[in-house]
């Protein structure tokens, strides 16, 4: 078997530099749920200013998954780009928007949305936003599949309707952390327009054995993947993992990694992050 034949299911859960075991109680994956909101990228800043406004969204929110509408940040300039961005299990788009909007520029919009509170099998069914169920913490265990492909369906279709108002999809860019990182994954490689990049930080390609022929689009977008070598959450063997499905048939792929980072965000990572998503829309 090939490297690029490779999926996830072929990786071991690892404990890179903590001692926290990944297959936590429920109890103790709440709590580390919670400490990713406290830390820079995952915390609703206080310094959250003028320039998020709710945005009222022809989206049918109650048909798919999403709660209410979502978090923007208008364009400053003539907008002529967008960025949208997923945040993680037990998020809000509140918890993301603050550094997103750090990165914009004058002519970007950014839009954080919000999935649906559901039950969530990990969690014995405790109630949080999640853009679908999780069911297991092993790489070889089951997944959502029909969650997976219905919250796709609603970032397909935010993406449609910036294209309706006249953004190409060329100009968007997508991107996600965690559970959101994973949608986003996902939701690009199977859109069939091209969208302008991917970013996609400490998460995993969800339903990998249905690659590359689930593939219906983007395969020439510039994908940027980022992990901590200390996730004790999503483990950097994951992201290692699914940097090399994707390398396999991604013709622009780059897997950054960070040392001594766990599952959440550095100063350095949201550098790398600003750098990409401005080369990959510049002004116009």
């Amino acid at each position: 078997m090939t490297k690029k034949h490779q999926n996830l299911s072929s990786v071991l859960l690892v404990k890179p530099c903590v001692s926290v075991d990944i297959k936590v109680n429920v109890f103790k994956l709440i709590v580390l749920i919670s400490l990713v909101l406290v830390v820079r990228g995952g915390v609703i800043d206080s310094s959250f200013d003028s320039r998020v406004s709710i945005h009222h969204s022809t989206l049918d929110n109650s048909s798919l998954n999403m709660a209410g509408t979502p978090v923007v940040i208008g364009a400053t300039a003539k907008h002529t780009a967008t960025l949208i961005f997923l945040h993680g299990l037990g998020d809000t788009g509140h918890g993301w928007a603050s550094a997103m909007g750090a990165l914009k520029t004058p002519f970007m919009k950014v839009i954080c949305p919000t999935a649906q509170t559901i039950a969530v099998t990990l969690n014995s069914g405790f109630k949080m936003p999640a853009w679908f169920d999780l069911k297991s913490l092993d790489a070889s265990g089951p997944e959502d599949e029909s969650g997976i492909k219905k919250a796709s369906q609603l970032i397909h279709s935010m993406i449609d309707a910036e294209v309706s108002a006249g953004i190409p999809s060329n100009r968007i860019v997508i991107g996600g952390f965690s559970q959101g990182g994973a949608l986003a994954l996902y939701s690009a490689l199977t859109y069939s327009k091209p969208l302008a990049g991917v970013v996609a930080l400490s998460c995993w390609l969800p339903l990998n054995k249905s690659f590359p022929s689930f593939v219906v689009g983007n395969k020439e977008t510039p994908f940027l993947q980022c992990h901590g070598d200390c996730d004790p959450i999503v483990p950097f063997k994951w992201g290692q993992m699914t940097a090399s499905i994707l390398k396999g048939y991604l013709k622009s792929i780059e897997f950054k990694t960070y040392g001594g980072l766990m599952h959440s965000s550095s100063d350095e990572e949201m550098n790398d992050i600003k750098d990409f998503v401005q080369k990959q829309l510049p002004n116009v």
